[in-house]
């Protein structure tokens, strides 16, 4: 196979040797892991493209047992994530979700577009942290088939007439205040939490990230898209520290 052009961003690096890496890749078609020679070398023209979250177009060929990074062109390396701990933390935290739920020949198109506007907001604004990883996590969780249920009741399935405040991790969406009544494990929420669901459901690429929320629903809304990742995924994702 010749040298091929492939989009992406390193979402994890190990040393090899004394200056050889092993990066992992997240491209539009899947993960690829790659080996690049030299990389750890002080004037090597691969120091750079292969930083963890480098996003950039990589021209691979492969080897015999691995692909191999022949160039770069680098496009972004999200300096400001680098210059702020609390940044890099939470940055770190979402790449960790975003290599699990990712694999080889997979379209990850859609998650690969979601990662990079969520390192751009988290890097270039001052948005609520908090917010912008909870949102996150529940457009995720769509991408990955588990869209949860915000046009009707999962339970009487009433559209009209209703108020929906509770939210059910059993079910998958909202409930009515009677319906939830039987459901011990579905959370209460206020309508701006009610909306919040809704718009990140809904919302295009580009204005996800377009609103705020006040601190009472972002909490609301922060347990939900924790919770809910969490029990879909079967494993908990805490914020850990870097050092």
């Amino acid at each position: 196979m010749g040298i091929i052009k492939v989009k992406g961003i390193v979402i994890a690096e190990n040393n090899l040797s004394d200056y050889d890496k092993m990066v992992t890749i997240l491209t539009p078609n899947g993960k690829i892991g790659c080996a690049a020679k030299g990389a750890r070398r002080p004037k090597s023209q691969l120091m750079a493209a292969t930083q963890f979250l480098c996003f950039g177009d990589y021209l691979i060929y492969q080897g015999a047992s691995s692909y191999h990074i022949n160039s770069c062109e680098v496009n972004e390396v999200f300096y400001n994530l680098r210059m702020d701990l609390e940044k890099l933390q939470y940055a770190a935290h979402i790449t960790k979700i975003i290599n699990d739920v990712t694999d080889e020949n997979q379209n990850t198109y859609k998650i690969l577009q979601l990662f990079l506007n969520t390192l751009y907001v988290l890097s270039e604004t001052d948005k609520d942290m908090d917010l912008v990883i909870s949102i996150f996590k529940l457009k995720l969780m769509c991408l990955l088939g588990f869209t949860p249920i915000i046009d009707r009741c999962t339970a009487c399935k009433k559209t009209e007439n209703v108020f929906f405040n509770h939210f059910s991790l059993r079910d998958s969406g909202v409930k009515c205040d009677i319906c939830s009544r039987q459901d011990k494990g579905a959370v209460e929420i206020s309508e701006a939490t009610m909306q919040a669901i809704k718009y990140i459901v809904l919302a295009p690429p580009k204005k996800l990230f377009s609103f705020s929320l006040a601190e009472n629903s972002l909490k609301e809304l922060q347990m939900i898209s924790n919770l809910y990742l969490n029990e879909k995924l079967d494993k908990e994702y805490k914020l850990e520290k870097l050092f």
